[in-house]
């Protein structure tokens, strides 16, 4: 297995050199064809994603179907502007006389993902997890079906797979998952200098401010955090309101949790489960051994189905080592309460950079102190996830929760090495002779004009319309004067 993962991506590293995965013509045939592998075998990823996490068809669809389909045919519909040259004005003088400037947009080479990997014309290896089995064994089935074996490999396995797989030289590493694997991740990186983009979650919070409508705010923080059973990188993490709340909040929470499961989640079909033993084992201890806080809803765990409950916990210490040390990624929400605004900004600092920051506000006022005062990867106003399902903003994280962004254009960007090229005329060496020895006091004033910038040249060039208006005012003044 080892000997033939090296062959695998040896065998993809000369494609990029050979050209065939660089036309425009081929990256869109290979991006069709992602789309009918999905929108042909909905029924079968449906029942792998269902065996892996009883997960209901209508999550699977917003979580995974719908973002793959929809990037597809983005990229279709926009791939000849994003791949074409991007020409550039030239600042220095000396290289505009005769010569043009331009950025060409080409692919890394061999990287480990998808989708924005082959609209920018890589070849890619797929890593699935072992966790999800069904669904791994899925997709290592239909891709080779509809994609093109000779540019695009599914390797499966375990840590030994995957630790063979990073010492090999990739041009970029695209991964999702924990801040302690990502560490794993850009350490192999670093060996070969390979660039990577990160994704890596953290404890995000949702700040519950004081001119809310709490019902609202209880549905759409339990739709994000028990979406997948609260298996998903952007889950609400904790949420920090203000003491005098807590008791609406709660009673709020209830009604949404009898609305949402009909007050048998352990029953209802659109409750998933915990993707493994071992998971299901982490939190289940996280809960047993919290220091604060009392279970308020929830609490209810079965192994033998992987289940646990939606869990509120009030009252939650924020030094509380077992809810608020890692990232929770699972059903379980903590509820830290605070004292005021401040308060639960200074909490947000005191951790490093989440993934997103949740706020719920009816205040303008409030959300940009929020903004102005924290730092997050992404920011989301009065609603939980659905910022990740805009493809048309950035998504990614800063710090421990990750590096470099993706969707839409950002994922060309991401799987593609924007080269400088600047064509010169061989004539016109006359004027350039200024820049050859021997050197001179002359050459060097000459030089430095052509070569730097003046204040007085910026401020005309920042003011040249109001300087263009009062020239034109100037010569209709003296024409009047000469009547």
């Amino acid at each position: 297995m080892l000997h033939f993962l090296a062959s695998i991506a040896s065998s993809l590293s000369t494609l990029p050199v050979t050209g065939i995965s660089v036309p425009l013509a081929y990256r869109k045939k290979q991006l069709k064809q992602l789309y009918n592998l999905v929108t042909e075998n909905e029924a079968l990823l449906f029942a792998a994603l269902r065996k892996d996490l009883r997960k209901h068809e209508v999550e699977s669809i917003g979580g995974e179907i719908a973002p793959v389909a929809e990037e597809c045919l983005w990229f279709l519909e926009n791939l000849d502007e994003l791949a074409k040259d991007e020409k550039v004005s030239p600042r220095v003088i000396l290289n505009r006389l005769g010569g043009s400037a331009l950025i060409r947009k080409e692919p890394l080479g061999v990287v480990l993902i998808i989708v924005g990997a082959i609209a920018a014309g890589n070849t890619a290896i797929i890593k699935p997890s072992e966790v999800s089995a069904h669904t791994a064994a899925a997709i290592t089935a239909l891709l080779p079906n509809y994609l093109d074996p000779r540019c695009y490999r599914t390797v499966n396995g375990a840590v030994t797979e995957t630790t063979r797989l990073l010492e090999l030289h990739f041009n970029h590493i695209f991964y999702t998952g924990s801040p302690e694997i990502g560490k794993v991740v850009m350490s192999a990186a670093a060996k070969h200098l390979t660039s990577v983009t990160l994704e890596l979650g953290g404890k995000s919070p949702a700040i519950v401010s004081s001119d809310v409508d709490m019902q609202v705010v209880a549905n759409r923080i339990a739709f994000g955090k028990f979406y997948n059973a609260g298996q998903v990188c952007i889950a609400p993490d904790y949420v920090l309101i203000e003491r005098k709340q807590l008791p609406e909040f709660v009673k709020a929470f209830k009604t949404t949790m009898q609305n949402f499961y009909r007050g048998h989640p352990e029953t209802d079909e659109g409750y998933a489960r915990i993707v493994s033993e071992r998971h299901w084992d982490r939190l289940h201890n996280i809960l047993a051994n919290k220091t604060s806080g009392h279970v308020v809803i929830g609490g209810e765990s079965n192994k033998s189905d992987l289940y646990i409950a939606p869990t509120v916990v009030a009252d939650v210490d924020n030094d509380d080592p077992s809810l608020m040390g890692d990232e929770l990624f699972g059903p379980i929400l903590p509820v830290v309460c605070v004292d005021n605004l401040d308060e639960a900004i200074d909490i947000v600092n005191s951790r490093a950079p989440p993934l997103v920051l949740y706020l719920f506000s009816k205040s303008r006022k409030t959300a940009e102190k929020v903004l102005t005062k924290t730092q997050s990867g992404g920011v989301l106003v009065n609603d939980t996830l659905m910022h990740q399902a805009e493809y048309a903003l950035p998504f990614g994280g800063t710090g421990r929760s990750g590096q470099g962004s993706y969707h839409g254009k950002k994922s060309f960007e991401a799987f593609t090495h924007e080269r400088s090229v600047m064509i010169k005329k061989l004539g016109m060496d006359g004027l350039l002779a200024s820049r050859y020895p021997p050197y001179s006091a002359k050459k060097a004033g000459l030089i430095r004009s052509v070569t730097m910038s003046s204040p007085m040249g910026i401020w005309i060039r920042n003011h040249s319309k109001t300087l263009k208006v009062i020239a034109l005012m100037l010569v209709l003044f003296i024409l009047n004067r000469r009547r």
